[in-house]
């Protein structure tokens, strides 16, 4: 697939990167040459300076056979018209634009082939603060991420010496759960860096990390039989008041009690006006005395949001050692993600690998509903629909002991109707079928997709 992306920041750079190691056909579009000079020292892409919504700029990027557009600049004006010149002059079939301000969202009738042709609206704020909302819910998890609506959700969790599920087998585990009224299904383990081969004798051994996929209403009981009970996160502090921080505030402030530091007294004051129960300080981040007066040693989240990611890792750490019991830090370099220690900042959110997930679903093959990409992008979890019957689908009406999936993928759940079904090796798949499956290396995401294509020749 050739597809042009818009922008050469953190976004477009961790997709380029995605897509490049998948044999897509990148070319990136940036005004910034050196940046693009930097990528492609690295990737194999092809990249063209200029401004991205010019027309010769996107004939030269190639455009005239282009099949999709990817625009996911700072600036929503420039994404979307680079998707308007896309569909105009173009005909590119696929146009995602990155769209950060909400007043245009309001207006949904400016888009459609009759005014903005934007068939995708990616909005990076949106995406992290669900992403944030579903770790407070569930305390304890690393990761959780949902399918199907919510009816599904796989958790990333770290079990603890003396636990119910260190020292024992998968299928042991399985029993376990079952025994508590639950069904769950571990997708994957990773021992150090590298996923883990399983089976139902594997053991889970302490230091692992494992995913739960389950019933999304089951989490909580899941969690509750596998992990050391914490406290509800109900007293949350965020330090930062743009697009990020004041959606958060916004969603969380009716059953939570939240406080909202930001160093601009107009932020502060339009914030008080928007905000309805949350409590607005106005001050810095790293001031110990305003921490400590707030009542830090209190406070079950700290969330650092601000646009300055040194500045959010070094309050996350001292509002870790003022007692905060977790905190989390919005970082954008993969860099400094790899050199955080867990030990002193609990969450360090990526919005470039969580909007790289929500384009991704756009591009795999077949009809994929949900892209999750997971530990630096090196896997993902995929929701994908089941097309076909027997005679033209690898899939449909065969047990799940007979699908050869590739190398570490793992069917972790199927949602049929509004049924969620935790499978077996004699499960049967049927047209229609949701499957949520972890790929544990995504260098055989492109495998996974030719089972799933319909109309294929048996030998």
């Amino acid at each position: 697939m050739r597809i042009i992306i818009i922008g050469a920041g953190q976004v477009g750079g961790t997709l380029a990167h995605g897509l490049a190691f998948e044999n897509h056909d990148v070319v990136l579009v940036d005004k910034n040459g050196s940046r693009l000079q930097a990528l492609q020292a690295k990737l194999d892409i092809g990249v063209v300076e200029g401004h991205g919504s010019y027309p010769d700029v996107l004939r030269e990027a190639g455009a005239d056979n282009a099949d999709m557009i990817v625009g996911v600049t700072d600036s929503d004006e420039v994404n979307m018209i680079a998707c308007q010149v896309a569909y105009s002059l173009f005909n590119i079939p696929k146009k995602i634009a990155r769209v950060r301000s909400p007043h245009y969202f309001i207006r949904r009738e400016l888009f459609g082939k009759e005014n903005l042709p934007v068939d995708v609206f990616i909005s990076p704020e949106n995406l992290v603060v669900s992403y944030i909302k579903d770790l407070i819910d569930c305390p304890g998890a690393l990761e959780v991420l949902r399918f199907a609506g919510g009816k599904v959700k796989v958790i990333d969790v770290c079990p603890y010496y003396g636990g119910p599920i260190v020292g024992h087998s998968l299928s042991g585990i399985r029993s376990y759960l079952q025994r508590k009224n639950v069904d769950a299904k571990i997708s994957a383990i990773y021992r150090g860096q590298q996923s883990f081969p399983l089976h139902g004798e594997t053991v889970v051994e302490m230091g692992d990390e494992v995913f739960f996929v389950a019933a999304g209403d089951d989490i909580p009981v899941i969690m509750k039989a596998i992990h050391r009970w914490e406290q509800p996160c109900k007293r949350i502090m965020i330090v930062g008041g743009g697009n990020i921080g004041s959606r958060l505030a916004q969603t969380l402030e009716l059953d939570h009690k939240v406080k909202l530091v930001d160093s601009s007294p107009e932020v502060c004051k339009r914030l008080t006006e928007r905000l309805h129960k949350t409590t607005v300080l106005l001050g810095e981040a790293a001031d110990v005395e305003l921490l400590k007066s707030e009542n830090i040693e209190q406070i079950d989240m700290f969330c650092a949001l601000t646009d300055d990611e040194e500045a959010n890792i070094m309050s996350s750490m001292l509002a870790k050692r003022l007692g905060a019991r977790q905190v989390m830090a919005l970082v954008k370099r993969a860099a400094y993600v790899d050199l955080i220690d867990a030990s002193e900042i609990d969450f360090a959110l990526s919005p470039q690998q969580i909007t790289s997930g929500a384009i991704l679903k756009h591009i795999r093959k077949g009809d994929v509903v949900n892209v999750h990409s997971l530990r630096r992008g090196t896997a993902e979890a995929i929701e994908i629909i089941v097309h076909g019957d027997k005679d033209t689908s690898l899939i449909v009406d065969r047990k799940l002991s007979e699908i050869r999936l590739p190398k570490g993928s793992t069917i972790g759940a199927i949602v049929r109707e509004d049924n969620v079904i935790i499978p077996q090796g004699d499960t049967v798949i049927q047209a229609n079928d949701h499957l949520v499956i972890f790929v544990a290396d995504k260098r055989y995401i492109s495998d996974l997709e030719k089972i799933f294509q319909v109309g294929v020749t048996y030998v």
